[in-house]
């Protein structure tokens, strides 16, 4: 099998993440990693936090911390998130390790050797007040094409148009607030994208018809506006310095990589991490491996540029044979009540207050079914409860817990022999197989919102067999048959924890716990096992496992949309 390379957008340093972020990249990622494990492929995750940029500097500042040591902090902190999410990364790395530094400035001394970096004077914002160059993100303004009035200088997140300081109305200075500022002269190193135009549109032409129209789009609607040389080092304390021994001038003033150079690097530098703990081999996923390697990306829609366009141009130019994109996965916003999530302006729900309120499988499934694939979603509380409602709890656990609790009552604590299978347990088999091929078909291609509707049919065809058998009134009269009933339904509830493991892997933890089966390694589940229904034999021991999903009642929705409001705080 050709190996996995599966890589997420590197979440930002400066704070927390909002579910906005979980689903538009690191999720979905997991959802995928994971379920190609089970199938038996080899699968390397990687993603890692962008350490590098005003942001950091801006949030230091902002803590009162040295940049390292907030970098640091933050990091840790949001690991712990994620690992409360139960994201599954083989490794998550920073970009400011030495690893990163190393292949950075390998790569730039491969551009500058190949003609595709050049230095030049330019001029640049100067902050009187602060008495330094401001890079791009440390000037906001408005934005001159969709009248947003906390754009940066090199991109408006509202319109995701990317922008020269120059291009802001009413600039000011974001690290004092001052509108002081004049512009001076200055050198840097450009990156001569406008000279690797023809070979990015031939990579594209080659590879993005296979991606999802949101990815391909974006990538096109960037070359028909032409690729300008764009600017690659910054006057920050904290990045990747420019190596001084092709720069040094550059390097004696401080110079830096713009972090949107050093950050689609660091999937390399991360990996390289990963290699030095594990002992692994990191040159095997990213360098001469196009043959042996399918690479995945996920991200949100403002970062396809940079990686279907940008990092692309950087690989290219470098002329060594790195590993590019196979597939480019991008999704739309989630939006809170209509309006954008926002780490900034505090809008939306928290990644550490989402855990707070429930645990992950809750966030996971609702996210993964309301995913913003085709357009942007809308969180509201009302759906979110809704879906965990009648999904998670009705559904799923209601199914597995009154099962299990009745075939106790009256068979006792194995599973039941019964009868041999009659035409609806035939039927049964057949429709789950059926649903399975779905599922795994929604999943192969990432669809993973038909893939959730394909689940919750799996977990439905559970329900719809107990109304049509209804075990509790054959009990009565043929217990042979109730047993048989039991026995099917068991069953089932097995195979719901071996493929749901993807998208609730806690809840598909415990449900596997709760069968004694000795040496249960399986992984996955084959469409003759489906339609069989028998891998809990008859006489296996099972528990009762605890409540799996518990109901957000009206009071639990009053009190959570007082605290972080509804409509109106949108």
């Amino acid at each position: 099998m050709t190996r996995q390379l599966i890589t997420s957008a590197l979440p930002y340093i400066n704070g927390i993440k909002h579910l906005g972020n979980m689903v538009g990249s690191m999720l979905p990622a997991d959802v995928y990693a994971r379920y190609l494990r089970q199938r038996g492929h080899e699968v390397l995750y990687i993603c890692a936090t962008d350490e590098h940029g005003t942001p950091a500097e801006l949030a230091a500042q902002e803590a009162g911390l040295p940049v390292a040591e907030f970098c640091a902090r933050a990091h840790d902190q949001q690991k712990a998130i994620y690992d409360g999410f139960r994201l599954s990364f083989d490794y998550f790395g920073r970009s400011s390790s030495p690893q990163n530094r190393e292949i950075t400035q390998e790569i730039a001394r491969e551009l500058q050797a190949n003609g595709f970096i050049e230095e030049r004077a330019i001029r640049q914002v100067y902050s009187v007040a602060d008495g330094r160059f401001l890079p791009d993100r440390y000037i906001v303004g408005t934005c001159p094409h969709c009248g947003y009035d906390k754009a940066r200088g090199d991109q408006c997140e509202n319109c995701t148009r990317v922008l020269d300081p120059t291009d802001l109305l009413e600039p000011r200075s974001a690290i004092s607030g001052s509108a002081e500022l004049e512009v001076r002269e200055t050198k840097h190193l450009f990156l001569l994208q406008s000279k690797l135009t023809d070979e990015v549109e031939r990579w594209i032409a080659a590879n993005g018809d296979n991606w999802p129209v949101l990815a391909s789009s974006i990538a096109r609607k960037w070359l028909t506006e032409g690729l300008q040389d764009r600017a690659i080092t910054r006057d920050l304390e904290w990045g990747v310095p420019v190596p001084a021994d092709v720069w040094p001038e550059l390097a004696a003033e401080g110079k830096v990589f713009y972090v949107w150079f050093d950050a689609p690097i660091e999937y390399i530098g991360a990996t390289k991490e990963w290699a030095d703990a594990t002992g692994g081999d990191w040159r095997s996923w990213w360098y001469e491996a196009d043959d042996t390697v399918r690479y995945t990306e996920f991200m949100a829609k403002d970062n396809v540029p940079f990686h279907t366009v940008m990092f692309p141009a950087t690989i290219l130019g470098s002329r060594q044979p790195w590993k590019k994109v196979d597939y480019v996965k991008a999704f739309n916003w989630l939006t809170y009540y209509g309006g954008k999530f926002s780490t900034s302006q505090k809008l939306g729900i928290f990644t550490d207050v989402a855990l707070e309120l429930l645990p992950a499988d809750y966030w996971r499934y609702y996210l993964m079914a309301n995913a913003p694939e085709s357009d942007d979603s809308s969180f509201t509380w009302d759906l979110f409860a809704a879906t965990v409602n009648k999904d998670l709890a009705d559904t799923l656990g209601n199914f597995v817990n009154r099962v299990l609790s009745f075939s106790r009552k009256r068979f006792g604590d194995e599973v039941p022999a019964g009868a041999a299978n009659g035409e609806a347990e035939l039927a049964l088999g057949a429709q789950i197989a059926d649903l399975l091929a779905e599922y795994e078909a929604q999943l192969d291609a990432l669809n993973f919102r038909k893939a959730a509707q394909a689940l919750r049919a799996l977990w439905s065809a559970g329900n719809a067999y107990l109304d049509v058998t209804a075990p509790w009134t054959e009990i009565k009269t043929d217990p042979e048959a109730a047993a048989r009933t039991l026995r099917t339904a068991i069953n089932l509830i097995h195979l719901y924890a071996v493929v749901s493991e993807p998208f609730i892997p806690a809840a598909a933890g415990a449900i596997r716990a709760s069968f004694a089966l000795e040496g249960d390694t399986r992984t996955w589940v084959s469409a003759e096992e489906a339609r069989a229904l028998a891998l809990v034999p008859a006489g296996t021991g099972f528990t009762v496992p605890p409540v799996l999903f518990a109901k957000i009642t009206d009071e639990d929705l009053a009190a959570w949309t007082e605290r972080f409001g509804g409509e109106q705080a949108a």
